[in-house]
């Protein structure tokens, strides 16, 4: 085997940032396989599996296989959904392994022109300030409100683009509107910090402006501190976590305050990070402190709600006779990393208009995985297919979920299927709030 210079850099690279210690835990047992969407959506090859990529990064800082095109697109193909993580026995921290991998990878890696000016404009400038993304979700609104979306649909335009591209415009939200703020029903219990988040906070805005109108409902003092960062996570699971650590810095110093008992957030995605932040600034003396009083402190939306008081509240509202059948599609990450998965099915269960069946694949990937269905089409795509199919048996009216890259994806497959007519999937707080929208108005504090 001939050595290459790139090959010794790799390898270096790897020696570098991958921690041998994790890689040895694993114990290739084997009870990671079922839990793998690439595993079994790909002929059960080992390399797209979890222990099949930990024996590839062995391999790959050892000197024993060179790293070619192959061993990266079996890092490329994982969804890095971490569903491997609550079935391992051995308790391997594979998240940190993919996410060290691909840093190893990215800082060797010979990228093309067009990859290094999109790694560029996405991790330093779009995903840094939050400004330059209201700039850019301002041109979503504007497609949106003056017409243009229409006509470009009807001129046929966006065929000229590929299907799932296509697909995804057609699932873009609405422009926010105006919330009305629920009426108070109880008085004040605690006071928490709102991580308000990039996506949430421009594409779905409105989504923020219920989560807070819920909190204050039941109480909650919420406060919104200024000049919030992105959560550093597209960063973390696209090897660009060096670039990504001030985000890191600038939130763990912006929230660290004893003002408040709780950093709320309401995107799972979002919060499995933030709540790994202690992980991530271990090795910093400077934030390291701070970095673990903010990974204490972040909660979900759920979480908090129901902590707050929500299923007693909705236990006092009058059931109703016409239920809507719900099902709920579980965000990766809130459930395989922060291990939230109970609550959101509690409040469903709890809401008046509801009647609640358990979707048979609800804790397996989408195919949404932050930018993996735009990176990864052809693999996001069948899994979403076999998603849809049990969706489909299920024929819910409903599908909620907790993580805006779930819900894209979600309502992408809904579109895809065709089912708009009798099927829609909306963000758990989105549902809450217009399921007791109502009901608020008439409310007493109790």
């Amino acid at each position: 085997m001939v050595v290459t210079n790139v090959q010794q850099q790799m390898q270096q690279s790897f020696q570098t940032h991958v921690d041998e210690n994790l890689l040895l835990d694993c114990m290739r047992c084997g009870f990671c396989l079922p839990s793998c969407p690439t595993y079994l959506h790909m002929e059960q090859d080992e390399a797209q599996s979890p222990r099949g990529r930990i024996a590839l990064m062995k391999a790959v800082r050892d000197g024993i296989v060179p790293f070619d095109a192959s061993v990266e697109q079996s890092f490329d193909l994982c969804l890095g959904c971490r569903a491997c993580e609550p079935a391992c026995p051995a308790g391997v921290q594979y998240g940190a392994l993919i996410e060290q991998t691909r840093e190893a990878v990215q800082e060797v890696k010979q990228s093309t022109f067009v990859e290094k000016t999109t790694r560029k404009i996405v991790f330093n400038h779009l995903f840094v300030k939050q400004k330059n993304m209201e700039h850019a979700v301002s041109l979503v609104h504007l497609y949106q409100k003056t017409g243009l979306q229409k006509a470009v649909r009807k001129i046929g335009f966006l065929n000229l683009f590929p299907k799932h591209l296509k697909t995804m415009e057609a699932s873009l939200p609405p422009v926010a509107k105006k919330v009305q703020p629920l009426k108070k029903v109880k008085a004040a219990s605690m006071k928490v910090a709102f991580f308000t988040g990039c996506l949430m906070d421009t594409l779905y805005k409105e989504t923020n402006e219920k989560t807070v109108s819920l909190l204050q409902m039941l109480g909650v003092d919420v406060v919104i501190p200024d000049n919030q960062s992105c959560c550093g996570a597209l960063h973390g699971h696209s090897g660009e976590l060096k670039r990504g650590k001030q985000n890191l810095i600038r939130n763990v110093e912006l929230f660290d305050s004893d003002d408040y008992t709780y950093i709320v957030n309401n995107a799972g995605g979002c919060g499995a990070f933030l709540k790994e932040y202690e992980k991530h600034l271990h090795s910093d003396e400077r934030y390291r402190e701070k970095a673990v009083r903010f990974s204490e402190k972040t909660i979900d939306i759920s979480s908090l709600l129901v902590k707050a008081g929500l299923l007693d509240y909705l236990a006092t509202l009058p059931q109703q006779e016409n239920k809507t059948l719900v099902t709920y599609q579980d965000s990766c990450h809130l459930r395989n990393v922060n291990k939230v998965f109970n609550e959101p099915r509690m409040i469903l269960q709890a809401l008046p208009n509801v009647h609640f069946k358990e979707l048979s694949n609800a804790n397996t990937c989408c195919g949404s995985a932050g930018i993996y269905n735009l990176l990864q089409p052809a693999s996001a795509g069948n899994i979403l297919t076999t998603k849809m199919a049990t969706i489909k048996a299920l024929q819910p009216t409903v599908i909620v979920t907790a993580n805006p890259g779930c819900l894209l994806q979600i309502q992408s497959g809904i579109h895809k299927e065709k089912l708009e007519a009798s099927m829609q999937a909306a963000h758990i707080v989105d549902f809450i709030y217009k399921s007791i929208e109502n009901y608020s108005k008439i409310s007493k504090i109790y």
